[in-house]
């Protein structure tokens, strides 16, 4: 796996992991900015040809 594939899962990885604590703590504001973080990762990921499928939740 290149730099870029490990990073750029790394950084899905942990956005997921953000966007569920502010989903628990009832932060819809931060809930906002996550996901719309997560989605521009994901369509960097598939403009890449990074599979990212397995790690979501």
């Amino acid at each position: 796996m290149d730099a870029f594939t490990a990073g750029i899962l790394h950084r899905i990885r942990t956005t997921e992991s953000d966007l569920t604590r502010a989903r628990e703590t009832g932060d819809d504001f931060l809930a906002e900015v996550e996901q719309a973080e997560l989605d521009d990762l994901r369509r960097l990921a598939a403009e890449h040809g990074v599979e990212v499928g397995a790690l979501s939740a």
